[in-house]
């Protein structure tokens, strides 16, 4: 794996070359955060062949997901990607910065004089409010702007976009022509439920809208509707959580390739006797003589405090030395306690590293003990990883502070 450090990371006049920086950076790291962007970009095939002969775009919003907006738009970009969906106007200038020829729209809509913002970077605003759609016309009427826009319409999740009369009320225009209207879209409540009454719903609302929209590409299915047959796909599909691994199919087994791998550092190992209470409100009691290994990672990195271990219920589990331990006692901020007794002598050791996400730990799986879905899990990843990059067109290791231990 090629890795190189991030040269804002390297401090001033240092005497050691940038791959030795690196280096340092990741012995130091109390956490690191490997991000494939081979497996990103095999997922997004995978979805591409999927949605023939419909587009498949990218949602790179959320930093990627949690993954690095720039390393994953050049990844995708250079596997073929041309379409790029972020929610705010700064995750636009992020994406344009990294790839320059993309067409790019952000969720999230504009707001009152952000006009001049989104044109300046080339980025299409995602309308979903006349008093936007007003305000965006003239913008471009003063401005000459003609970069396009696309229009929100709500078909049943009840947040975001014109109500079903609103969008028959600006036909006209669309049928005038010369509208600036380039994508119509609308989003999908439920689709990772296969068989949810609303998805047949949506879909029969969507299709009689988007068909009034001459000559205007119709967009509605994210990651899961990519997989509830081809009349859910239209012209363009937006997958997000499938291209980082996430399950789009949670009633079947996961299609997409793997993409994180997340370890800790080990920074301590202790004993306690049978009978001592481990952690926070010493909800976790030792059954026998145990040996725990204590991990440089907490809420605050990310590791939700629901998957700490409670006398009587099962924890969520971390990897060391190739064998699942179970979490002991509360998370804490910083650190967690895990159960490291039936590991050999000596097998877990300070400095080694726990593996929290991978060799079998999915991040699906850590969401159910987290109580919450993937999208959570990966945009919840604090900035104390280090991240490292393999795979796809570029590779960057951005080293990250110290995690405190007290």
């Amino acid at each position: 794996m090629n890795v190189v450090s991030d040269p804002k990371s390297i401090p001033p006049g240092s005497l050691l070359s940038p791959e030795a920086n690196q280096a340092a950076a990741l012995a130091t790291a109390t956490g690191v955060l490997t991000v494939d962007l081979d497996a990103i970009v095999a997922n997004w095939r995978k979805l591409e062949k999927t949605a023939v002969p419909a587009e498949c775009a990218g949602v790179i919003k959320a930093d990627a997901y949690g993954c690095g907006t720039a390393p994953v738009a050049r990844a995708l970009a250079g596997a073929g990607c041309k379409t790029f969906f972020v929610a705010t106007l700064d995750e636009a200038r992020a994406a344009r910065a990294a790839v320059p020829q993309a067409v790019i729209y952000a969720l999230d809509g504009i707001f009152q004089n952000c006009g001049e913002e989104f044109a300046k970077i080339d980025c299409r605003p995602v309308i979903g409010d006349l008093n936007e759609l007003a305000e965006w016309d003239v913008f471009c009427r003063r401005s000459g702007w003609a970069g396009g826009a696309g229009i929100h319409i709500d078909t049943g999740m009840n947040r975001l976009g014109l109500t079903l009369v609103e969008a028959q009320g600006i036909i006209p225009r669309i049928n005038a022509g010369d509208h600036g209207i380039t994508l119509v879209m609308s989003h999908l409540a439920c689709a990772e439920n296969l068989n949810h009454p609303l998805n047949a719903k949506q879909l029969a609302t969507f299709r009689e809208i988007a068909s009034l929209f001459s000559g205007v590409p119709a967009s509605l299915s994210n990651s899961s509707g990519c997989f509830l047959g081809p009349q859910f796909q239209f012209d363009l599909v937006r997958p997000g959580a499938a291209l980082y691994g996430i399950n789009p199919t949670p009633e079947a087994d996961n299609p997409m390739q793997p993409v994180v791998e997340l370890k800790a550092r080990i920074v301590r190992t202790r004993n306690v006797e049978k009978g001592e209470s481990v952690g926070y409100g010493g909800t976790w009691t030792a059954r026998r003589p145990t040996k725990l290994a204590i991990v440089s990672a907490g809420y605050a990195d990310g590791y939700f405090r629901a998957a700490g271990g409670i006398d009587g219920t099962r924890s969520a589990e971390v990897i060391v030395a190739g064998k699942r331990c179970p979490v002991a006692g509360r998370i804490s901020m910083d650190l967690m306690a895990v159960d490291v007794t039936d590991l050999p002598n000596n097998t877990a050791r300070r400095g080694h590293m726990a593996t929290l996400i991978g060799e079998g730990i999915t991040v699906d799986e850590l969401a159910h003990h987290f109580g919450t879905i993937g999208y959570e899990v990966l945009t919840s990843l604090g900035p104390r990883y280090a991240r490292v990059y393999k795979g796809g067109t570029a590779t960057t290791a951005e080293p990250a502070p110290a995690t405190p231990v007290a």
